[in-house]
């Protein structure tokens, strides 16, 4: 990327003129709201790699917005690794195609690679995208991590994030997150603050714990793909999820009204291990009214994680489908009565009702 392909925006010469009006208003003794309002509009800021775009890279728009503002992403495929800060709250990141496969944000990490200090990057350095900002709108794109553990046999340390969610009301629609372990990282920063994503009509691919973390987090209507790494029938493939949801709240992770999909062989997959790396991490997670794929362990699909009992974590499910669902008292069900609790609207209304469902 060269300077002269990064335009600058619009937005702070109507905001130096909007300083200028408030200041000459207030010399005139007159009502500075009416000639600053206009300059308060949130601006559109394009990315193009081709530079016809106001930036060739999406972390330059990022830098650039302010609050509020929108970054529209042309098609094509950008290599880097993006963080949005808590400080663009409200912002908008969008595929300007609308289809998420045009638009892909990608990059090989992991967290056994190291910086340039030889210090390893960890899960959350090994993120593609992190979205700190709360009030986040994601839509239409691609967010993928490329590392390939088997060309790298020397990486012990194989997560690689995609996406690391952790502000409060984000959406995430029409996207696309692949990677292998660890693939979305719902999390919250505060254990017990109050952290909300809506993961809606959308795609999630892994094989390793790859919708996992301590924020309240709803897949609602999203395709999850269980990926296939060449275990035979009984054996093991992965595991779908990893929470470690403080035992303080009520609502972990909601996968409601969704697809689970996969081309890997019968009973190979877990839907999920509590992750408990505190004392106070009781896993919470409900899967209801989804189908599941022959690929599901149906006899006991909840298995412990380092020592952790799956059976001291809190998971559900209600009204599932499909060859992997099943009900015996190793699966535990939500009553009909329960399960009205269990909703994408519960788990997302929080102390100020917000409900982005739908």
């Amino acid at each position: 990327m060269t300077a002269s392909h990064e335009q600058q925006p619009p937005t702070p010469a109507r905001r130096r003129t909007a300083a200028l009006a408030a200041g000459t208003a207030a010399a005139l003794g007159l009502a500075a709201v009416s000639l600053a309002g206009p300059a308060s509009a949130a601006s559109t800021l394009t990315v193009a790699k081709d530079g016809s775009g106001m930036y060739t890279t999406v972390q330059a728009a990022v830098n650039a917005a302010a609050a509020g503002d929108t970054v529209s992403i042309a098609k094509g495929t950008y290599q880097e690794i993006v963080n949005v800060p808590v400080a663009k709250t409200g912002l908008t990141l969008k595929g300007a195609t609308g289809n998420a496969e045009d638009v892909v944000i990608t990059f090989d990490r992991a967290a056994g690679y190291t910086d340039a200090s030889g210090n390893k990057f960890g899960t959350l350095g090994s993120s593609v995208a992190t979205f700190s900002a709360n009030n986040l709108t994601v839509t239409g794109l691609t967010v993928r991590n490329t590392f390939d553990k088997d060309a790298h046999p020397e990486i012990t340390d194989t997560q690689a994030v995609a996406v690391t969610a952790q502000g409060d009301r984000q959406t995430f629609r029409n996207d696309r997150f692949v990677s292998r372990q660890d693939t979305v990282l719902n999390w919250a920063p505060s254990a017990t603050g109050q952290h909300r994503q809506y993961i809606y009509s959308s795609f999630v691919t892994g094989d390793v714990d790859f919708v996992f973390g301590n924020a309240t987090a709803v897949y609602d209507r999203v395709n999850i793909q269980l990926r296939d790494s060449g275990a035979a029938a009984g054996g093991l493939n992965g595991f779908l999820s990893a929470p470690n949801t403080s035992s303080a709240k009520t609502y972990g992770i909601l996968v409601t009204g969704s697809t689970v999909s996969s081309s890997a062989a019968a009973n190979t997959y877990y839907l999920g291990r509590p992750w408990h790396p505190t004392s106070d991490a009781v896993g919470q997670l409900v899967i209801r009214q989804t189908s599941l794929p022959a690929a599901v362990k149906t006899a006991g699909p909840w298995t412990d994680m380092s020592g952790y009992s799956w059976r001291n974590a809190r998971f559900f499910e209600y009204r599932n489908t499909g060859a992997g669902a099943g009900v015996n008292s190793d699966r535990p069900q939500l009553t009909d009565s329960q399960a009205a609790n269990y909703t994408a609207q519960k788990y997302l209304a929080g102390t100020d009702g917000w409900n982005p469902v739908g």
